[in-house]
């Protein structure tokens, strides 16, 4: 009988153990809502339409849907359209 509470005991001890060590730290924890806040703001305002305005090698200011490789270019955010609205008015 004692031998089973020496291994109930061991195992107890070896889950707190385990708890404890693999535990984050309160700042560790932070800085990780921290890094997924700035990752889901960057996703969101990557997914906004948007134009790209930049000058060609003649000097034009060109503005198009994609941004320009090997150019500096502004990106102009842009306002999504409109949903459509549903009036439930009648027919008349």
């Amino acid at each position: 009988m004692r031998g089973w509470l020496a291994i109930v005991a061991g195992l107890a001890v070896g889950v707190g153990v385990a708890w404890w060590l693999g535990r984050e730290a309160p700042h560790e924890t932070e800085r990780k809502q921290q890094r997924a806040r700035q990752a889901a703001d960057a996703q969101a305002r990557d997914a906004r339409p948007a134009l790209y305005r930049w000058r060609d090698d003649a000097g034009v200011l060109q503005i198009t849907e994609k941004p320009p490789k090997g150019r500096t270019f502004e990106r102009i955010e842009r306002d999504a359209p409109a949903a459509i609205t549903v009036d439930g008015g009648s027919r008349e």
